[in-house]
Formats: C-alpha cells, sequence, structure tokens
C-alpha cells in the first residue's frame, strides 16, 4: 500500500496547548497555523496522498474491470456492436468521475474512420508459368491491379525481388513494407512454413485509416512461392474489397491551472479479439461451445479501468496545474489506428508525457503491485518518476523483456514518433503468460489486490507531472522505427 503522509487534526485541547507553546516560544502566527493546519497551497500539493485510499478503491476498481471484461461485451471486437457499449460505458465513467469532453466538442467519443481492405481474386504467371492460389498470397492497400510486361527491365514501376533459400524471409518482406510502392516477390520454397503464417495473416485482409489529410502512399506485396531465380516475364492481376467502419476513441479532459497549455496524456486501449470460433468443437461438439469469447480482462481491461481511476483520483486532488487527458484507444489490436487518429488532432508539442497502461492485472516478476515501463532509456521520464518513488522504498523497474520490443507493440508508440515521452507501464509476465490473447483472458484470472496497488503507484509517481513540478526529456523521433506503408 502506498504510505499515506495525511495529519490528524489537532483537537481544540491540543490545539489550545500548542497555540500557547508557541505563543511562550515567540513563533509567528505562520508558525502556528502550520502546525495547526496545513496551509492552502500544501493542502493542494498534499491531496494526492491524503486521498488516494478513498478516490482509488479496490471495489470500484473491480466493477470497472469486471463489466469490461464481462461477456456482455463479447470481447470488445473492433467492428462489432459490443465495442460501442464499452465505449458508451467509458464516456459515462468520465462524465461521472467529472471529466469533460475535449475543447470544442460536445461528445467523448472521438470517431474516425478505417478501410478494410481484403485481397478478392489473384492470378500470377511468372516466365509462362501459372501458378495454384496455394503458392499465393497478396498484401495490399490498392483495389485493383494489373501487371503485365515481357520485359522486366523496362518496367520500372514494378519491383522484382527474389528471396533465397539463405536470404532472412522477415528481413527482406519489411524492407518492402517500410518503402511502400509495387513488388512482386519470389520466394524460395524453403520459406513455405513462413510463407504460410504470411499468407494466412494477408487472406485476413488489412486495415487503413482513412485521413484526407494523409500523403503516404501505400502498396501492394504479390508473394509467389517459388524457386525460380529469373524472371523473364510476367503478369499479375488481382483485386480487393473494401469496406469502411467508424470506430471511436474516448477522450475526456481535466483542465489544468497554471500550466493549462500542458498535457499530461493517461491512455489505455479498449478493444480486444471479440468471439472466435472454437477449433477444438468440431472434435467434440458434445462438451465443446462452438465460439469462445476472449474477454480480454487483463488486456487491457485493466488499462482502462486504471485510467477511470486515475481520472477520478485527480479530479478529487484538485492539484492538476496542468491539463489531463485520458484516452481510450479503439483498433490497437489491429494497427493502432485510434492512437494514430488522436495523434493527428492534437499537437504533440505540447504533450509533457504520455503515460500508456497496457496490461496491469496481474504481479510482475518484480513481485505484487509493482509495474515496469518499456523504453526507459529513450526518456528521463522513469528516473524522475523513480525519485518521487523512492522515499516510500518503491520504483518503475525497466522492461525486462526487450527482445520483445514491447515499445513498438502498444499505443505508446505513435506518439513517441512525434517526440511525445511516451512510455507504456505493464506488470505483464508476457514470457509467461498462458493467457495472453486466449480466452482464458477473463475476470478470474487477474489479481485484483496487485492491480491495485499498481494503480495507486502510478498516481503517486505521476503526481509531479501532474502538478507541473516536473518535466521529462522528449523522445528523439528519429530513433523511433516507422509504421509499415503497407501492413
Amino acid at each position: 500500500m502506498i504510505k499515506s503522509t495525511y495529519k490528524k487534526p489537532l483537537s481544540p485541547i491540543a490545539l489550545a496547548i500548542s497555540l500557547t507553546l508557541a505563543s511562550l516560544a515567540s513563533l509567528s502566527l505562520t508558525g502556528c497555523s502550520q502546525n495547526q493546519l496545513t496551509s492552502t497551497d500544501e493542502s493542494t500539493k498534499n491531496n494526492a496522498s491524503v486521498s488516494i485510499d478513498s478516490t482509488i478503491t479496490l471495489e470500484q476498481v473491480t466493477k470497472d474491470v469486471t463489466y469490461l471484461a464481462s461477456d456482455e461485451l463479447q470481447g470488445r471486437d473492433n467492428f462489432s456492436q459490443d465495442i460501442r457499449q464499452a465505449a458508451s460505458f467509458i464516456a459515462n465513467r468520465f462524465e461521472e468521475v467529472g471529466l469533460t469532453p475535449k475543447s470544442n466538442t460536445t461528445s467523448f467519443k472521438q470517431h474516425y474512420v478505417v478501410q478494410r481492405i481484403k485481397p478478392d481474386t489473384l492470378s500470377v504467371e511468372i516466365n509462362g508459368q501459372v501458378f495454384a492460389s496455394e503458392s499465393l498470397s497478396m498484401a495490399t492497400t490498392l483495389t485493383d491491379i494489373a501487371w503485365s510486361h515481357d520485359n522486366v527491365k523496362a518496367n520500372s514501376a514494378i519491383n522484382t525481388v527474389i528471396i533465397d533459400e539463405n536470404d532472412n524471409m522477415r528481413t527482406a518482406l519489411r524492407k518492402l513494407n517500410n518503402q511502400g510502392g509495387q513488388h512482386l516477390v519470389l520466394l524460395h520454397p524453403k520459406h513455405e512454413k513462413s510463407f504460410k503464417r504470411y499468407q494466412s495473416y494477408f487472406a485476413r485482409g488489412l486495415t487503413k485509416l482513412v485521413d484526407e489529410s494523409d500523403n503516404t502512399q501505400g502498396g501492394v506485396i504479390v508473394i509467389a512461392l517459388t524457386d525460380i531465380k529469373e524472371v523473364k516475364s510476367f503478369t499479375v492481376k488481382g483485386n480487393a474489397k473494401v469496406t469502411e467502419t467508424t470506430l471511436s476513441n474516448v477522450v475526456g479532459v481535466l483542465p489544468g491551472k497554471s500550466k493549462a497549455n500542458e498535457i499530461v496524456l493517461y491512455s489505455a486501449h479498449y478493444d480486444h479479439l471479440g468471439v472466435k470460433p472454437n477449433e477444438d468443437a468440431t472434435q467434440n461438439t458434445k462438451t465443446k461451445q462452438s465460439s469462445e469469447i476472449f474477454n480480454g480482462a487483463d488486456d487491457d481491461a485493466s488499462g482502462v479501468s486504471a485510467i477511470i481511476n486515475l481520472a477520478n483520483h485527480f479530479a478529487k486532488a484538485g492539484n492538476n496545474e496542468r491539463t489531463l487527458m485520458f484516452a481510450a484507444f479503439s483498433a490497437e489490436e489491429i494497427g493502432g489506428f485510434g492512437s494514430r487518429h488522436f495523434s493527428t488532432n492534437i499537437d504533440p508539442q505540447q504533450i509533457t508525457a504520455m503515460i500508456n497502461i497496457e496490461m496491469i492485472g496481474k504481479p510482475a516478476l518484480f513481485g505484487e503491485g509493482t509495474v515496469w515501463m518499456t523504453g526507459m532509456d529513450r526518456s528521463n521520464l522513469g528516473e524522475q518518476l523513480n525519485e518521487t518513488l523512492a522515499p516510500q522504498n518503491l520504483q518503475v523497474y525497466a522492461d525486462p523483456y526487450p527482445k520483445q520490443n514491447l515499445f513498438y507493440r502498444s499505443d505508446n508508440a505513435t506518439l513517441a514518433r512525434l517526440g511525445v515521452p511516451a512510455h507504456s507501464f505493464s506488470s505483464t509476465q508476457l514470457d509467461k503468460d498462458q493467457h495472453y490473447h486466449q480466452s482464458t483472458d477473463d475476470i478470474s484470472s487477474l489479481n485484483l489486490p496487485s492491480m491495485l496497488k499498481v494503480i495507486k503507484m502510478l498516481a503517486t509517481a505521476t503526481t509531479p507531472l501532474v502538478d507541473g513540478s516536473i518535466t521529462p526529456s522528449r523522445i528523439d523521433p528519429n530513433k523511433v522505427k516507422r509504421n509499415g506503408l503497407i501492413y
């Protein structure tokens, strides 16, 4: 538990004795008042620690995370009615705790449009050889493609790439993805196992944010599984079906005082995987359900519950010199499009820091109630938070899973690319978590007392951000990897 620095008010008798002793000691009235009652300024500074146990409670945190992870919301899939119900719940909670919508808006919901682009048909002929569909795959942001040429060298618009048996397939495709444009890839059969995974992923279709101001080119990658090493001619034809869907972030604001133009952003994503067929059901239909709900209790109902209750805490504390913004993002699970849209509607220079909370429902390897952050070496935010926590013998740990590239696997990466000190805070033991992206990630898998401790610790640690007494260094955007242009 977070230790409180609250001092019980003196009784009338004790107060009289205090005043008498103060007078005898020739102390000023100012000094006496500091011994009697905390001054107005000091009270404002200490409100966060004074009220933390009453503003962030196990009862309310449990209610919030239980509803968000309930079967009623059917796993909060982005393209379902259920996620809209979840958004309305979050908006209502924001209003209950005292937040207001962003300036110039009347709603907590921030709408945006995404396109789902799903390959429909694809035919490929190389050097006169026609390929079966089982050996083909396509990732595209375009609806129609038609490539045909007898002289490959003369067809500069289409880049032909051969990935040989000793080449790194993933690295080669990542390079093409970062380039954008149109690519015909001849992939050696040695990579068939990896090819099948990409084929399955691309077949589900890609999602693209619809943004009229975005001039970023997309592109096409067509992969043919073959041992052909020289392309003399090719003909490629394909098309994709496009559907548009409106999604919503939920954004609430607690206006600041003396530093109202500086923003501290608390965020989490509220979407998850929805309902999926139970692959085991076909083997034993009598004992297995035909579908499973992926409730996403830890991922990331836990984080959303955290920002709701942090909002309640800071609204009641009333010590925010900076403006506080609380954002529940959608579409994190399908490419981070919620945070991408959010970032186009705000000046990143105004954001002092982003505290993105991702999967805090289970104890970290450092013990119950502990938390770690991604990208600690990219700004000095972690160092500043630990200076705040040091008197209580608490700390925020560095990401213990650097090989997992977790800095890039949540919504913080979008804002980090714009220079914001944006980090994710988590407690998951991802290398051991058997519930991650499984239907068993439900409320019963959470350790709620540990989760409560994490939320309270984050409230304490970030109070100097809120009251304006610390300002972290910016992240160098040139050192943050870009998103791919195609998939």
